[in-house]
């Protein structure tokens, strides 16, 4: 197999295209450039609308960019949360859908048979009267 000619975008030593921003301080205006834009047109600030700001032709291209490095990552991060506050601050439906594809849990455990209380340790006595218990709620200890 021949390797790509010189020149070539997959030619070895060649990373592909030029990251989009040169510096942090370039990385850092535009993200304050996207709040600002979304601020003056009372426009939702949204990770899409963060990547299509910067440039970026998917969400996975904006992830990319914290690899680049420590500064990268926290500006990243940083806008992302920002973008993930005026959601939980906004509290409606389709606000806590988003939250939850951010990574929010929507979820709570509740032991109703052992007062939370460990089944580990229990008696084989003491697990047939829970047994029984879940079979017939009305049975008592």
């Amino acid at each position: 197999m021949c390797p790509a000619p010189k020149g070539n975008k997959f030619a070895l030593g060649n990373s592909g295209k030029p990251p989009i921003f040169q510096s942090i301080d370039d990385l850092m205006k535009a993200v304050n450039g996207y709040f600002e834009y979304c601020s003056e047109n009372t426009e939702k600030a949204t990770i899409t609308g963060l990547a299509l700001y910067l440039g970026f032709c998917t969400r996975k291209s904006l992830d990319d960019y914290e690899d680049r490095g420590d500064e990268y990552l926290y500006i990243i991060k940083r806008a992302k949360l920002a973008v993930e506050h005026s959601y939980e601050m906004a509290g409606q439906t389709i606000d806590i859908f988003a939250l939850k594809n951010m990574g929010w849990k929507d979820s709570q455990e509740i032991d109703h048979l052992n007062n939370g209380n460990s089944f580990d340790n229990l008696s084989d006595d003491e697990l047939i009267k829970v047994a029984k218990r879940i079979v017939n709620p009305k049975t008592k200890k």
